[in-house]
């Protein structure tokens, strides 16, 4: 057979749905904490996967399918907050995935949350990859397409700014 009579490569769709099913929920908290925005955050996630699914028989590394969704995710979010062209001005209510999360909600937390989104979108991109999602270092510069000292530093920054905005 030769490549133009070749059968087209076909999505490994067990695979493919354990991905979804392990990781759709914390890249749309993920999102949400970008953006602040429910439904937002949840049409970025399936447009991420969405095309993931589409390039998913070009892949050449499947173990790299949760890099390739994050990075999306991100560049989405990034994209919307540049449409907005303004910061969030508005007090930012984290969701209620469910009721005992709903109940372990304290002030802090909503303190902690609505200093998050004061912060510039990098630094609170950078916060949420390393804090958030729980990443390394060099994950975390991965998903945010730079090189390890920017993401360190960017980190750093961002703890900074804010805990001027956490002080009383």
């Amino acid at each position: 057979m030769t490549a133009d009579t070749a059968p087209p490569r076909r999505v490994d769709e067990r695979t493919f749905s354990a991905l979804y099913r392990d990781h759709a929920l914390g890249l749309t908290r993920l999102a949400y904490l970008m953006l602040a925005d429910r439904e937002a955050a949840q049409d970025v996630v399936q447009e991420a996967f969405l095309g993931l699914y589409r390039r998913w028989p070009s892949l050449r590394d499947k173990d790299k399918a949760l890099t390739y969704a994050r990075s999306a995710v991100l560049n989405r979010c990034r994209s919307l907050l540049r449409a907005r062209r303004l910061p969030l001005r508005r007090t930012h209510e984290p969701p209620a995935w469910s009721a005992e999360s709903e109940a372990l909600l304290s002030e802090d937390r909503r303190q902690v949350l609505t200093a998050l989104h004061r912060l510039p979108p990098r630094q609170r991109e950078a916060l949420v990859l390393r804090y958030f999602l729980d990443l390394t270092e060099e994950e975390t510069a991965q998903a945010m397409g730079v090189t390890r000292g920017t993401a360190k530093s960017t980190v750093s920054r961002a703890l900074t700014a804010l805990s001027r905005h956490l002080e009383p």
